[in-house]
């Protein structure tokens, strides 16, 4: 009867300390929310090369300015949450949010364009990884995976709906008005997420600022899973890009010659992998972290040969966007859950040291395809892409 209690109580208490649903989605809408802003631009690609007079070969530049803006996020911004009251921090950053967005509305000059973009990679960066690092501080140790994936589910989802947003609204009133209305809709977020967001849990801790940067690299050097989960993330979202940022080039030009909206409605396929690999995280908690990271890199594997058939079949193109999606979603999802058990203290210095891996990898790629593409086409895109994703599988099956 001892036994039996004793057992029953630690149930008891874990089920009574779970983070409410509404909580877990609020978490979900507005990570969603916040890294919408900085993949706008990848539908819109086209457009600002003609409306700033870009070649196409270097537009990919706006991409790679606001992964710039994302590295910075993560080394300066997002450890600061560790230190600081991260609901205030995070309420700075969106009123910033919001003028860096207005800014791109109103860019006159490549120049401000690009450092525009640069504040909204940022900004954010600085937001939506916040609000995970906040959702995993708030969160009990037996459901952090379940909490933490979900809100990484509404961040994948948001960057896939992004560019149906801004593919739509750009055909109706003009790629500016994809900016102006985000701004809007940032202030709204503000009071919602001001009113709403729990405190965390967890005491911040007393380093100073520069001392909290330095610890980052401690963790760095003596932590084997962030380094070998951040590699996989430098690969997974290289070839994410690679695919994301070149899509509208051959779809934009003959035969096809889809509009902006129809481009962007692509992203919806995108949704289905990425609420199939919702319950990534709950998966990582019972163990079974391996089996997922072989299945999500397998998936991002195949994914590129049905994406080659893009010039034949639009059905083939389909299938591989879902496939894509899935790998990724339930990569980043498996990777994150691991690399936020070792140091509970320190979940915004983790998340923005993974995730700096994975901004390198998003501008290596964004980069890399308009070149590839201008040189080799939509083929040489995918080879590209494939080669990519035949590294990430190599190196876990080395490491794991």
């Amino acid at each position: 009867m001892t036994s039996a209690g004793s057992q029953a109580l630690p149930l008891a208490e874990a089920s009574a300390s779970r983070t409410p649903r509404a909580m877990v989605a609020l978490f979900a809408t507005a990570s969603g929310l916040s890294v919408a802003n900085v993949y706008f631009a990848q539908p819109l690609l086209d457009a600002l090369a003609a409306d700033f007079s870009i070649s196409h070969a270097t537009v990919g530049g706006v991409i790679t300015a606001t992964q710039i803006g994302c590295a910075l996020a993560l080394l300066l911004l997002v450890p600061l949450g560790d230190r600081v009251d991260r609901r205030r921090l995070m309420l700075v950053q969106l009123v910033a949010l919001v003028l860096a967005l207005v800014a791109v509305a109103v860019a006159d000059s490549t120049a401000l364009l690009l450092g525009a973009m640069l504040a909204i990679g940022l900004l954010g960066t600085a937001m939506t990884q916040g609000l995970i690092a906040l959702a995993a501080s708030t969160a009990g140790d037996h459901e952090q995976g379940r909490v933490v994936g979900a809100a990484q589910g509404g961040v994948f989802v948001g960057l896939l709906l992004a560019r149906v947003y801004a593919g739509a609204v750009s055909d109706l009133a003009g790629w500016r008005w994809v900016y102006g209305l985000a701004a809007i809709l940032m202030l709204t977020l503000a009071v919602a997420l001001w009113r709403c967001l729990p405190q965390p849990t967890r005491v911040p801790v007393t380093l100073g600022y520069r001392r909290l940067l330095g610890s980052m690299l401690r963790l760095l050097r003596h932590d084997r899973v962030l380094q070998t989960r951040g590699m996989l993330a430098f690969f997974m979202f290289a070839a994410l890009n690679v695919f994301w940022s070149a899509l509208v080039l051959p779809l934009s030009a003959p035969p096809y010659g889809f509009s902006h909206t129809a481009i962007g409605a692509f992203g919806l396929v995108g949704v289905i992998g990425a609420l199939a690999a919702f319950r990534a995280g709950a998966w990582a908690d019972r163990g079974f972290a391996q089996r997922s990271t072989f299945a999500a890199l397998l998936a991002l594997l195949l994914a590129w040969w049905p994406l080659s058939m893009l010039d034949t079949s639009l059905s083939a193109l389909l299938l591989g966007i879902v496939l894509l999606d899935l790998g990724g979603q339930m990569l980043h999802v498996t990777n994150q859950s691991l690399i936020l058990r070792n140091h509970p203290q320190a979940p915004g210095r983790l998340i923005g040291l993974y995730m700096l891996f994975y901004a390198v990898g998003s501008g290596a790629g964004a980069l890399a395809t308009t070149w590839v593409y201008a040189s080799a086409g939509w083929q040489g895109v995918c080879g590209l892409g494939a080669g990519i994703s035949a590294v990430a599988m190599g190196f876990w099956l080395a490491t794991r």
